[in-house]
């Protein structure tokens, strides 16, 4: 299993990125999937997750309403479009991998067996 977290970089607040998580190694489309962020001298929190087939999200309260998750099947590929970012989003982006197929993707870390490397974003002020 590989996942590649990629789409980090440096912006204004207020500005927007888009995350993508490249997935390998399995059968993409019969796993759920999350987003998770850790920031310097904090514990990894959970963003966002996505099931197997898309159809069902969730979000962590900070984010509602300024990030969307989404996944294409067919490309193996996992997003996290981030919009209105203000500096308390600066941090360590990483994508997962739900421990079991078909199962929901929770909040919970212990719910993700596979962890891509992440990517940094920053967001000044």
């Amino acid at each position: 299993v590989q996942l590649q977290a990629s789409g980090g970089g440096s912006v204004q607040a207020g500005g927007s990125l888009t995350l993508s998580c490249a997935a390998s190694g399995y059968i993409f489309s019969i796993y759920g999937m999350g987003w998770f962020r850790q920031a310097p001298g904090k514990e990894r929190e959970f963003v966002a997750s996505v099931n197997h087939h898309g159809g069902v999200t969730d979000y962590a309260d900070s984010v509602k309403g300024r990030f969307t998750i989404s996944r294409d099947n067919a490309k193996n590929t996992m997003y996290l479009q981030m919009s209105s970012l203000n500096p308390e989003d600066t941090a360590v982006y990483y994508c997962a991998r739900v421990i079991s197929p078909i199962r929901p993707a929770f909040r919970a870390k212990s719910e993700y067996a596979d962890w891509g490397r992440g990517t940094q974003v920053t967001v000044s002020s």
